[in-house]
């Protein structure tokens, strides 16, 4: 097999089988940012793969999931294909014991419904810390739409061609992010161009040069994480939360300070439109896997009607910002 360049791309493989069923996409789909995210693809033949940096350098990995037989088989290239093979069932959710003590209230029946519906969901944990980190912060203050082009604009053009194949179906090869040191080089006037004003491009190069302290908080107890990352200015509860949520799998990492999510959430589970505050009193009995009843009520479709014409935010202005940080 021959990488993106033509050249000979030396593969690894690993066999798992998790004793559980894997609900892929619902999985891992929270990792790809936009359907032209350079980092991450869902291959025709439902594999996904996903190229990042790792402690040993940049890497590959493809997934697959033979749901018959209820196994998993990944591969993986570059440098750092045996970290990410070591780290497929965390990846996939393994270290989420969904089942311990998870139980939808009868008076929350669209959540009972929601796991229903996907029982074999778990929280990914992708161990990347800065890599989360730096998405997130992109991903402040804008609409998705922005934020996706900025992060694909700025990746491509300086982050690096991914090791192994072209995933099939793809013209372009995947796109391993920059460097830390490298989004700390990023021109000012390049920021602007992918459209991303001063306040997040400052953000995001003070979390590059903290980024070894930063993906240290991987090994913290849960408890502590959200209080290390909040030291780091222009992050807030919103970011750290979806910080949590990828990097560290982190079931109770709800995304408060979202202009929709305490809504939809609230609306979803007692048919009321509730604030943070509300829907925090709300979701306190699910303390412990509040997350995981964001999560599952997003992937059931669940959300508030809407009334009147959709709202479209301005760009880089405070009223954009809907308290997200």
């Amino acid at each position: 097999m021959t990488d993106a360049t033509g050249e000979a791309a030396p593969r690894h493989e690993r066999d798992w089988s998790p004793g559980r069923p894997v609900d892929l996409r619902a999985t891992v789909g929270t990792l790809v940012r936009g359907g032209g995210d350079p980092s991450h693809r869902f291959s025709p033949d439902g594999a996904f793969w996903r190229a990042t940096r790792t402690p040993q350098g940049p890497g590959v990995v493809r997934i697959a999931v033979d749901a018959s037989a209820a196994r998993v088989s990944a591969s993986a290239w570059g440098p750092g294909a045996a970290w990410l093979l070591d780290g497929v069932p965390e990846l996939l959710g393994e270290r989420d014991d969904a089942g311990a003590d998870f139980r939808p209230r009868a008076e929350h029946p669209r959540l009972v419904a929601a796991l229903r519906a996907r029982p074999h969901w778990r929280v990914p944990r992708t161990r990347a810390v800065f890599e989360a980190m730096s998405n997130a912060v992109l991903e402040q203050v804008v609409t998705g739409g922005e934020a996706a082009r900025a992060i694909r604009d700025l990746v491509r053009r300086y982050g690096e061609s991914a090791p192994g194949p072209l995933p099939p179906g793809a013209t372009r090869a995947l796109m391993v992010p920059p460097e830390p040191l490298q989004w700390a080089r990023i021109p000012s006037w390049e920021w602007l161009r992918a459209g991303v004003e001063q306040r997040r491009s400052a953000t995001v190069i003070r979390a590059a040069r903290v980024a070894g302290r930063l993906d240290q908080t991987i090994d913290r107890a849960p408890e502590q994480v959200e209080g290390l990352l909040r030291t780091l200015p222009g992050v807030g509860r919103w970011t750290a939360a979806e910080v949590r949520q990828r990097a560290h799998g982190d079931p109770d990492a709800f995304s408060f300070d979202d202009f929709h999510v305490a809504r939809n959430v609230s609306w979803g589970l007692i048919g009321e439109v509730l604030d943070d505050d509300g829907c925090a009193e709300l979701i306190e009995c699910y303390a412990g896997h509040r997350y995981r009843v964001q999560r599952l009520l997003e992937l059931a479709g669940v959300a508030r009607p809407r009334r009147g014409p959709k709202m479209t935010l301005p760009t880089h202005t405070p009223s954009a910002t809907r308290g997200r940080s």
